[in-house]
């Protein structure tokens, strides 16, 4: 599966809740992107399952409405999000800037090493 947009490692808790049923997942996310996350979890839900989300990192919390579009057995599952509350929007904005900067000075500071 090919991502439209850049992905970064990013551990924090989640919890995702089944719309259509009442089950929830307590987890923790290993990346996330403007449009979605991997939640690493041993017990997914199955493809096409409309969930909700709730991420908390650093004392702030991400709420969207989301669809699972890819399930691996006892590794996890790639959530899409569909629908972003307004007030989230900073949020994902801010974690993914700071992912973003983070990245950028891992890639030049690896670039300087090498010239050295």
């Amino acid at each position: 599966m090919r991502h439209r947009t850049q992905r970064y490692p990013f551990v924090a808790g989640i919890q995702v809740a089944a719309l259509d049923a009442d089950a929830r997942i307590d987890a923790h996310t290993e990346d996330i992107s403007l449009l979605g996350c991997f939640v690493e979890t041993l017990e997914p839900f199955v493809n096409g399952t409309r969930v909700r989300v709730r991420i908390w990192h650093e004392g702030a919390v991400f709420s969207a409405r989301g669809r699972v579009v890819h399930s691996r057995e006892r590794t996890g599952m790639g959530i899409r999000f569909t629908e972003i509350e307004p007030s989230s929007m900073p949020i994902l904005d801010a974690w993914l800037t700071e992912l973003r900067e983070h990245a950028e000075s891992q890639s030049s500071s690896r670039a300087s090493a090498r010239h050295v």
